[in-house]
């Protein structure tokens, strides 16, 4: 198991640190702070009170709710949005609505997924030619 060090701030008092909602779950819920109205089609970040420290060679990925976006359209613009191994301030959600209702975020909803995921570190090596594939060069839409 991964450790991940997490500072709960002032904002967050009485809120629960991000979990999984079943055994069987990847992503760990993760709740708003502070409440807000996100209009159709507005974007708006929203603080979590949450500060962690990734350990190197992973990123924690942000993503939506299924819940949220099926039933009210709500979802992160940037998914999956990354908070990088070095970085130690607050997680803010950027959330989205694309839904045709005004949405209300309140203090200590489930407004994303979180899910720590390993890196890898690569070399990029410039050659004259790339080896052939199946796929070839064909880009959106070529494999049906």
């Amino acid at each position: 198991m991964i450790e991940v060090l997490v500072t709960r701030l002032p904002l967050a008092e009485g809120l629960p640190l991000p979990s999984l909602a079943t055994s069987g779950s990847a992503g760990y819920d993760l709740a708003s702070a502070e409440a807000g109205l996100l209009a159709p089609m507005e974007r708006k970040l929203f603080r979590t009170g949450l500060a962690i420290a990734v350990p190197d060679g992973y990123e924690c990925q942000l993503r939506p709710r299924s819940g949220l976006a099926l039933n009210y359209g709500i979802t992160l613009p940037n998914t999956p949005a990354t908070i990088d191994s070095d970085y130690r301030g607050e997680l803010k959600v950027m959330l989205l609505n694309l839904g045709s209702e005004v949405f209300e975020v309140t203090r200590g909803m489930r407004i994303a997924q979180m899910v720590i995921a390993r890196v890898e570190r690569v070399a990029f090596r410039p050659v004259d030619r790339l080896p052939d594939s199946g796929r070839g060069s064909g880009g959106f839409g070529s494999t049906g």
